[in-house]
């Protein structure tokens, strides 16, 4: 699967539903809330640019490593997880490429807020596995993403992009209300598994063996350890099949889509009145609530 890349623009923001969106993310919007969950679904929920290909990659491997290798090889990561909520013109959408997945389980991604989310899933009481990776990383990686990306609005320069980001005035709109929003719903459906991308970078084999634990799966060490492996990030990042360039709308002249994978970059972005700032507005949009994030590790 190709994506024609030279006829795409770069999309329009547009308050939608209280969120800020684009086109390539709404045009699906029936198609997306009618999908047929099935009690055996999985889903991944992120914020964009919070672990999504990497948790993606662990269960494809965890679940099909050993039974069907060269699926691995072979397939794209975006075609072994779909996109529910993509559109792009002239190729499947995310949801018509989930609707035909044979395997079992159906892995699924989805960077919704969870007030998006098909309520099927819910009925049929899917587990979910929600990523979340600290402010300061997210929106550093979301701006390099953005840059490279043509199916996203044009980011401009760094510091109107973090201004903009504060105000959930990007993709997927705020990454406050986001993380908040996926760990109130937690509270009260047991079967969300949220889990924190620096976690992960710390101690990649604790974090497999909880995954394991929430979906009731038991490889073997031998099968764990291969996973570990294989989801390194220099490993994944020169794994065309999981780093994405064999997709047509993203420029890898620019930036690359698997850039650094580090907790702790937005040291090397962030002027000290920029850290400042946004400790400021972060401290306003997190007071109410008991999560919480490191920015290093």
């Amino acid at each position: 699967m190709s994506f024609p890349c030279m006829e795409l623009n770069r999309p329009e923001l547009f308050d939608f539903h209280g969120v800020s969106m684009t086109h390539y993310f709404t045009d699906s919007w029936d198609k997306v809330q009618n999908f047929k969950a099935r009690p055996d679904d999985i889903v991944i929920a992120t914020y964009a640019k919070a672990g999504t290909t990497w948790v993606s990659q662990i269960l494809d491997l965890l679940y099909f490593g050993k039974s069907d290798p060269g699926r691995q090889t072979s397939i794209p990561i975006y075609e072994r997880v779909p996109f529910l909520e993509i559109r792009i013109r002239n190729v499947p959408t995310g949801a018509e490429l989930a609707e035909k997945m044979t395997s079992v389980p159906r892995i699924i991604k989805t960077h919704f807020p969870v007030q998006f989310v098909p309520k099927s899933f819910w009925e049929q009481n899917c587990k979910l596995i929600y990523v979340a990776r600290n402010a300061k990383d997210n929106v550093v990686s979301y701006f390099h993403f953005d840059r490279m990306n043509i199916v996203q609005p044009e980011p401009g320069d760094w510091p109107s992009y973090l201004q903009r980001f504060q105000e959930g005035k990007v993709v997927f709109g705020s990454w406050y209300n986001h993380v908040k929003g996926w760990w109130e719903k937690k509270q009260t459906y047991g079967n969300i598994h949220y889990m924190f991308y620096e976690d992960l970078a710390e101690d990649t084999a604790q974090e497999i063996e909880k995954i394991c634990s929430f979906l009731n799966i038991s490889p073997t060490q031998e099968e764990k350890d291969h996973v570990i492996k294989e989801v390194a990030f220099d490993t994944m990042k020169k794994n065309k099949m999981a780093n994405y360039s064999t997709i047509g709308v993203m420029d890898f002249k620019i930036s690359p889509f698997m850039r650094k994978g580090k907790v702790s970059d937005w040291k090397n972005h962030f002027t000290v009145a920029q850290n400042e700032q946004f400790d400021e507005v972060y401290q306003k949009k997190m007071a109410n609530t008991t999560l919480r994030f490191r920015t290093e590790i």
